[in-house]
């Protein structure tokens, strides 16, 4: 289902000459970075949440309409290419996960809340993907950027466990995020439409 959609998406940017695969390798390169924790562009400290659920536009969905929030982006991270395109991605042959990097303000949210929405929004028993999504990509990994985001999330996980989940989600060290094509940022709002494989279901 998602393909069929990426392949409609991927057309019409094509025809109207906004992207190509080519473009957005030069966006990929020039504004990818290490994840940081200041906004260097006003001079306020913000933080940084990463997060891999299944097909990046409903993590963002859900995301970037939570409290805190200052900015969302979604990208690759965990493989072994530089500058992944889509097609990369979805071939399994740069290792990379569908992923969100969320920058949030730490005086009005914390990584906590974040961690939680993460769990609410997808299903992390899941094995094979997210919900029709199948493949590596889609698996579900918190990619923490410090031991305190690690343990907040052990600590989460510890909780739904308790409560008798499966819980299938791993836990990686955060690597370099790749910023996916123009195209897939903020998918469901250029749409109009909603996520067919995420929904909220408070888990805690």
């Amino acid at each position: 289902m998602k393909r069929l959609l990426f392949t409609i998406t991927a057309l019409f940017f094509t025809f109207v000459g906004n992207t190509s695969c080519s473009n957005a390798a030069t966006n990929n390169e020039n504004n990818t970075t290490m994840t940081t924790a200041t906004n260097d562009t006003t001079g306020k400290h913000y933080e940084t949440a990463i997060f891999a659920g299944g097909c990046f536009w409903g993590v963002q969905y859900y995301f970037e309409k939570a409290k805190g929030v200052i900015n969302t982006e979604v990208g690759y991270i965990g493989g072994h290419v530089d500058h992944p395109t889509y097609e990369q991605v979805c071939s399994h042959t740069s290792g990379h996960y569908e992923a969100i990097r969320v920058t949030y303000d730490p005086k009005v949210t914390n990584y906590e809340a974040m961690a939680k929405l993460f769990f609410n929004i997808h299903d992390p028993s899941q094995t094979d993907g997210q919900g029709p999504d199948i493949g590596e990509q889609y698996l579900s990994v918190v990619f923490y950027m410090n031991d305190s985001q690690k343990q907040i999330a052990e600590k989460l996980i510890g909780q739904l466990r308790a409560k008798g989940m499966k819980v299938a989600t791993t836990l990686k060290q955060a690597t370099t995020f790749w910023v996916a094509e123009g195209y897939h940022q903020h998918h469901y709002d250029h749409e109009g439409t909603t996520p067919y494989c995420h929904h909220f279901q408070d888990k805690f």
